[in-house]
């Protein structure tokens, strides 16, 4: 019996006609469909001027909401000491947190009608919060440089809310209130609390408490 894999090869051409359209067409290049910096007006029911104002002010929360997630993670990989576990595991959380944030600005940027940051240089040459050494630190150092930048985060969302509020953005407005603002606040509580300088096994002045003295 012949072997079907001894049957004549088709010619290439044949090949070349049967597979052209599933082949990827690479390397393409091309002008970009929207500049940075430009609104495309969406009906919204927002002024165009309202949107451009907007989107400006939220992409610098976004470029520091990506370097405080960033941040977070930095911290994540690199804490050391007696509260290793439990601050590598806070970091992980509120880096996920903050990712989240950057999804929900990033989006509120482009629905109205803008262009969101993205790329690392960008965010770099845009973000307010001052960059930390590539090294190691330690953890109070750590938790002190995300506290700044929680600052400097939550003092430009509720200046930018209230801005959106007065323009009648009520969606920026939200966004910033009840997601930005809020999750910041409660990251801001759960670092500040690792500064607190109490005792760690006994309390102060224990032994004369006890003694009725």
């Amino acid at each position: 019996m012949k072997n079907k894999t001894n049957q004549k090869n088709p010619p290439a051409s044949l090949l070349a006609e049967g597979s052209e359209r599933a082949r990827p067409i690479l390397h393409q290049h091309a002008s970009e469909i929207q500049p940075y910096g430009k609104i495309a007006k969406l009906p919204i029911a927002l002024d165009q001027q309202v949107c451009a104002a907007d989107v400006e002010l939220l992409n610098q929360i976004l470029a520091d909401t990506m370097t405080l997630r960033d941040m977070y993670k930095k911290h994540h990989w690199q804490v050391a000491g007696p509260t290793f576990y439990q601050l590598h595991l806070l970091f992980d959380k509120h880096f996920e947190e903050q990712s989240e944030l950057v999804d929900a600005i990033a989006e509120r940027i482009q629905l109205l009608g803008g262009i969101s940051i993205a790329m690392a240089p960008d965010v770099a040459e845009t973000t307010f919060i001052p960059r930390p050494p590539r090294g190691r630190e330690e953890a109070p150092v750590q938790i002190s440089r995300l506290l700044e930048a929680h600052e400097i985060i939550l003092k430009e969302a509720r200046s930018v809310a209230k801005q959106a509020a007065n323009a009648g953005d009520d969606g920026t407005n939200d966004l910033l209130v009840s997601q930005v603002i809020r999750t910041n606040e409660l990251q801001v509580w759960f670092l500040a609390e690792h500064l607190v300088d109490v005792p760690g096994l006994r309390a102060e002045n224990a032994k004369a408490a006890a003694s009725g003295s």
